[in-house]
């Protein structure tokens, strides 16, 4: 079971109910296991941090990066971050606001190839490696 902070609670629960445009467009493409049939969380409290999604079964976890997180202190964060999470197993990918709002496909194909998710296989609901 992975470390939470109960204090963050609140502010989870917040930041699933304020998502921005380019997380609930993520959130349209992979909630009700439609990626391979498996499950991501939104807004998911991990040791210290609240991420964006987390997949348990994939050990994954996928961060939006607005502008903030481009200048030299939001980098910095961000490094410190991953660096923890990693320290817990997982992995994270960071996509841009913009790359999700401009080609929300590609970053679909990109978490796909993470997870090796066929689409022919996805549609069916299955992974690759399952028997059909």
């Amino acid at each position: 079971m992975l470390p939470f902070d109960r204090k963050l609670k609140p502010l989870a629960r917040n930041l699933r109910n304020n998502m921005t445009d380019a997380e609930q467009l993520v959130w349209s493409k992979v909630r009700r296991k439609q990626l391979g049939d498996l499950q991501f969380y939104r807004q998911k409290n991990i040791g210290r941090y609240i991420v964006d999604f987390y997949c348990p079964k994939g050990n994954l976890i996928l961060e939006i990066d607005g502008g903030q997180h481009y200048e030299e202190d939001g980098m910095k964060k961000d490094h410190e971050r991953d660096l923890y999470l990693h320290g817990l197993g997982l992995n994270v990918l960071r996509f841009s606001d913009i790359d999700i709002l401009k080609n929300i496909d590609g970053v679909v194909e990109r978490i796909q190839e993470h997870l090796k998710i066929s689409p022919s296989l996805e549609k069916r609901g299955m992974q690759e490696g399952e028997a059909i």
